[in-house]
């Protein structure tokens, strides 16, 4: 029996574990703090439906993933740039919210759980040279962080579900705010851009008025939040270690959600282990046309969309299938890539932007 070793208890490394212990491989994972989802606390996150042709929980299951994850299914919500308001309305689920943590009801715990059953091995509070393991999984690379996300979680006394996307950059320049409630917790957060990050504390202040007075609220806070998000465009392999999630710079730059590319990626390293097949040829074909689709919707909307306070982005949000069309690398972004290319390299000199995506 092999023995795979896997740095990091993160989503992708996870998915990755479950998926090679149930081929009967001798699964270890390293995770330095002492328990995986340690980075959050019940925090809710959005895990959206709109970039691909199947929902999140459906590619869950295609990944061999059995748990029930515990989420909320949203079929509307409201997104404003505080002049102009439009509520989006699906016949699916536009989203789902569910919880970061390592609390029973959330996604690391429950996939943690689904690894103890398929004999996955874990060592917490340990780590290993990345040189040593087969696939890293560690999150976000630190020296290519290209969005910083602040906010709170909160007590209300309402059960309602809600859900609202505001992009003005008074309250997040460049980037959006956003209010979400569920079965009485709800989460306040600001996302911005790294060359924004020290003024984070102030969009967040400015966010978290916004909301409390627009909606006359009255909430208990319990938790401050947030956390960083890494775009690199890097290379997915070192050697022979495979990289997945954002330690591979797998990330939407555009909002980043990063969850689904954690997640897939996690599945993909797994699989090119078990089938002995080029891992980096994998991760391009899989997100190439993605990760090139976010380059130019990160140009437009820094370049344009902002330009005009976000009204483009209002009218545009109405229909799911037009946020689909924006992840799949259609013909306006093929045109427009090589402009936008070539600036947000300049910008984000950070960023390892490599020969493959050229």
């Amino acid at each position: 029996m092999k023995e795979i070793k896997i740095l990091g208890g993160g989503l992708s490394g996870l998915v990755a574990a479950i998926n090679l212990a149930k081929e009967g491989y001798d699964v270890n994972v390293f995770e330095k703090n002492e328990d995986v989802g340690m980075g959050f606390h019940g925090d809710i996150h959005c895990w959206e439906n709109w970039s691909g042709n199947k929902t999140f929980l459906e590619e869950l299951k295609e990944m061999n993933i059995d748990s029930k994850v515990e989420c909320t299914p949203f079929f509307k919500f409201i997104v404003t740039n505080c002049s102009k308001t439009r509520e989006i309305k699906s016949d699916q689920p536009i989203f789902y919210l569910g919880k970061r943590g390592s609390s029973p009801e959330t996604i690391d715990h429950s996939l943690k759980m689904e690894a103890l059953r398929s004999n996955v091995k874990f060592h917490f509070g340990k780590t290993l040279p990345p040189n040593e393991v087969n696939i890293v999984a560690t999150g976000p690379i630190e020296d290519k962080v290209t969005g910083v996300v602040k906010g709170i979680l909160f007590k209300t006394d309402s059960n309602d579900d809600v859900a609202i996307t505001v992009f003005n950059d008074e309250l997040a320049f460049q980037g959006y705010s956003y209010f979400f409630t569920t079965g009485g917790s709800g989460t306040i957060c600001t996302v911005v851009q790294r060359d924004k990050s020290k003024c984070i504390n102030s969009y967040f202040e400015k966010t978290k008025r916004f909301f409390v007075n627009k909606l006359n609220l009255n909430i208990q806070i319990t938790q401050e939040v947030g956390g960083v998000g890494s775009f690199s465009m890097e290379n997915v392999t070192k050697g022979s270690t495979l990289y997945a999630g954002e330690a591979a710079g797998l990330q939407d730059f555009l909002w980043g959600f990063g969850t689904r590319f954690a997640i897939t990626s996690g599945y993909l390293a797994a699989q090119s282990i078990i089938n002995n097949l080029d891992y980096r040829k994998i991760i391009e074909t899989h997100f190439g046309r993605r990760l090139k689709a976010g380059v130019v919707n990160r140009y437009l909307l820094e370049n344009v969309l902002s330009k005009n306070d976000y009204s483009f982005i209002i009218n545009f949000a109405k229909f799911q299938k037009k946020l689909h069309w924006l992840y799949n690398y259609n013909l306006v972004q093929m045109l427009l890539y090589p402009i936008a290319f070539s600036k947000l390299r300049t910008k984000y000199t950070q960023l390892e932007f490599k020969k493959w995506f050229c």
